[in-house]
């Protein structure tokens, strides 16, 4: 499947119920553009395991940090509107394992990645936020 948004390849996942509030129409699966970061809402008939690792090797490949991920990179379009959500998704990330700042910089510096929003301004946002 093709992002709607660049036209690049996704990953098609499953978005687990704790999420499905904070995903795009609230839907029970997705799909992030392997590109531009972006997700859209029944990305098809997600797999058992996605493959994650698809998007950047900087990119979470456990879906429990993964997901979280995904879903909050998208709803950094507003901070102000999201910012409940966005915390629990990033918190959600770190419980995983994974530090969602350092994962931030490490996409941000990846030149085959270019989100639809300015990561790097809103990382700097998000650890204002967070800490």
């Amino acid at each position: 499947m093709a992002c709607t948004a660049c036209s690049s390849p996704t990953v098609v996942f499953s978005i687990p119920e704790e999420y499905r509030e904070h995903a795009p129409g609230e839907s029970p699966a997705g799909s992030l553009c392997t590109r531009c970061l972006n997700v859209d809402p029944d990305g098809g008939s997600p797999l058992e395991e996605p493959d994650f690792s698809r998007v950047s090797d900087a990119y979470p490949t456990d879906p429990d940090a993964a997901i979280p991920l995904a879903l909050a990179v998208a709803l950094c379009s507003s901070l102000a509107t999201n910012r409940a959500a966005i915390e629990d998704l990033l918190e959600a990330v770190e419980r995983a394992g994974t530090d969602p700042l350092l994962a931030l910089d490490r996409l941000v510096d990846d030149p085959d990645i270019e989100p639809t929003i300015d990561l790097e301004r809103r990382r700097h946002q998000l650890e204002q936020l967070l800490y």
